[in-house]
């Protein structure tokens, strides 16, 4: 029993001298890389999907060779890895010293496509609205709209850039969960008998997102908030133009000036 517990206690300590000797021959030949040689490692670490040790690798070639195009590129990968991994924060930080670093860099255009994905922290794609099953309009609206305002940058700035597309089409499903959240504060203050917060929040969704789908409601909450305030003027004014858009609407018949809301949520 001592001997073959004494000859397991050898065979582990030779696989642990084996493998420092294969880390040492690792480290020796690290010595001698170039800024390529590191960037080639890092790349496919970040191919295979090891994103942190992609960015461990983009962080040594970025200490050891800080100028250049590989130390360029190392600091987009890196961002991206970042992404990938969940580490939003780290992007987004990563993407801030790219972009002020670089301001006319050939791929100015890519760093704001990402961390306008990295600002709102998912990949927003057809189905974005149901990520998760939760509606975009329930999030924090804070970072839908730093979202918003990269893809815009993005598509005024490089209008021709191949990210532009999808960029317009990400905005579209922004302005439309914005739209919806607004109007959720609308009906909260509303429900709560908030006349003006109710009146403020849909005139902003009238002026802000003139082509959104909820339009309609906003209309609607505008006509029953002047009408609980008692400025019949206002009222009417907002019917006239629920009348003109939407005519078969009930707000937009002679004599309705309140909707039953409770029986919509």
């Amino acid at each position: 029993m001592k001997r073959s517990v004494t000859a397991v206690l050898v065979a582990a300590l030779g696989m642990m001298l084996a493998s420092c000797g294969w880390l040492d021959r690792k480290l020796d030949e690290r010595r001698d890389w170039q800024a390529a040689d590191w960037y080639r490692a890092a790349k496919e670490e970040l191919d295979n999907g090891n994103w942190l040790g992609a960015v461990k690798l983009y962080e040594q070639l970025e200490s050891k060779f800080p100028y250049g195009r590989f130390a360029q590129q190392a600091q987009l990968d890196s961002a991206y890895a970042y992404y990938k991994e969940g580490e939003t924060a780290q992007s987004i930080a990563a993407l801030d010293r790219f972009i002020k670093a670089y301001p006319n860099h050939q791929n100015l255009d890519y760093a704001l496509y990402l961390k306008a994905l990295a600002n709102f922290k998912e990949d927003l794609g057809p189905l974005a609205g149901f990520l998760g099953g939760q509606d975009l309009a329930d999030r924090d609206p804070k970072a839908a709209r730093e979202s918003f305002e990269m893809f815009k940058e993005l598509v005024n700035r490089f209008p021709d850039s191949r990210y532009a597309e999808d960029s317009r089409a990400r905005m579209d499903l922004l302005v439309d969960a914005l739209a919806r959240h607004e109007l959720h504060v609308a009906r909260y203050y509303l429900r709560r008998g908030a006349w003006l917060s109710a009146v403020n929040r849909s005139q902003d969704i009238l002026v802000r997102f003139p082509g959104s789908p909820v339009r309609r409601e906003a209309l609607e909450i505008l006509v029953e908030g002047y009408d609980r305030m008692g400025l019949p003027e206002l009222r009417d004014d907002a019917k006239k133009v629920l009348a003109r858009n939407y005519p078969a609407d009930p707000l937009a018949a002679e004599g309705r000036n309140r909707k039953r809301w409770w029986q919509f949520w």
